[in-house]
């Protein structure tokens, strides 16, 4: 049984920078964010397999750094020059596919609220 623990997050104007943490337990190939905003369906952010390899929303390219430590165990999401567009409840996920639609553990969720 894999087991998320979500840090992070949190209120923030326009432009600026938050960072999200996830820890798991158990063994699992792929990380990834979701985010969910109000009256919308959840979308998938970033993700990074155990090899490093990173895929990215469009919504986010060249804004947003999904990273990993050494051991796998926690994964990052670093939000930078954000939107009030990026508002939304994020979910740290987890799977043994590097798909959008093959995440099976899921975390509690974080806030990020933009204002502009």
């Amino acid at each position: 049984q894999v087991q998320l623990v979500e840090s992070g997050g949190g209120s923030v104007q326009a432009g600026g920078s938050l960072r999200l943490s996830c820890a798991a337990s158990g063994y699992i190939y792929c990380m990834g964010w979701f985010r969910q905003a109000p009256g919308k369906e959840r979308e998938g952010v970033a993700n990074i397999d155990k090899f490093h390899r990173t895929t990215y929303a469009d919504s986010v390219k060249d804004r947003f750094t999904i990273s990993q430590d050494n051991a796998g165990s926690t994964m990052y999401l670093q939000m930078n020059r954000l939107k009030p567009e990026d508002t939304a409840t994020y979910y740290c996920a987890a799977g043994f596919q590097c798909r959008w639609e093959s995440f099976d553990y899921w975390g509690q969720g974080r806030q990020v609220t933009v204002s502009s």
